[in-house]
């Protein structure tokens, strides 16, 4: 399958590589491919990444990975992803969206607030941007490594997120999980959602504080 992956930072790499690992045709969208050597935090370099993958995946625009990919991955700072997929409103029509990003605002330092729109979710702005979109949320509650590959943390004992007003499109998302090696995936119902899976930022991070590490996750217990 051809996939657009949308940020090229830790997760939006992570993502690519995978998906490139399982075989599939994939684009990493980034603001300026020929700069083989930004660095984004603590990410490798693009130039890096790209001898990680060895040819399995490529990078481009965001316009050319949104228009290559069959299914799209948002992987974008999430204060500048709506302004960003706007203008690709005709090459993101119809495709599914797996919407993976947070709306955290730092500029008061920490803990960080969840930009919200109105009280809904970022996933739910993107969808009204995006109406020919079928946005599915998932996979923001994890640190990167633990998205591609669940295995890394109680053998795989854990639950990850799925949400979106489309049973098709969430279908389509969970079999990709499932791809991954998710087990326990766990639907939670339309888009609106996603606002929880998104307020949980801010708990992560005060985790991720007092653990000292990004490996952990929930698991729901029923």
């Amino acid at each position: 399958m051809n996939v657009g992956v949308l940020g090229s930072g830790s997760v939006g790499q992570a993502l690519a590589g995978k998906l490139a690992e399982l075989g599939h045709d994939v684009v990493l969208g980034t603001r300026d491919p020929a700069n083989v050597a930004e660095k984004k935090g603590y990410a490798p370099s693009l130039g890096e990444w790209l001898a990680t993958v060895a040819g399995a995946a490529r990078l481009g625009t965001f316009a050319e990975a949104a228009a290559h990919g069959e299914l799209i991955v948002n992987a974008l700072n999430g204060l500048v992803a709506v302004e960003t997929l706007k203008p690709l409103a005709a090459s993101l029509a119809g495709k599914v969206m797996i919407d993976i990003t947070n709306p955290l605002d730092f500029s008061r330092g920490m803990p960080p607030s969840v930009l919200t729109y109105d009280g809904a979710s970022l996933a739910e702005e993107l969808q009204r941007t995006l109406p020919e979109t079928r946005v599915v949320k998932s996979l923001n509650t994890l640190t990167a490594a633990l998205m591609v590959n669940p295995r890394l943390l109680a053998d795989g004992d854990h639950t990850v997120f799925v949400a979106g007003d489309d049973a098709a499109a969430k279908a389509e998302v969970t079999a990709l999980l499932r791809s991954f090696g998710w087990g326990d995936i766990l639907d939670l119902g339309d888009l609106s959602a996603a606002r929880g899976l998104e307020l949980w930022l801010p708990l992560w991070l005060q985790l991720f504080g007092v653990l000292g590490r990004p490996a952990f996750n929930l698991k729901i217990v029923r």
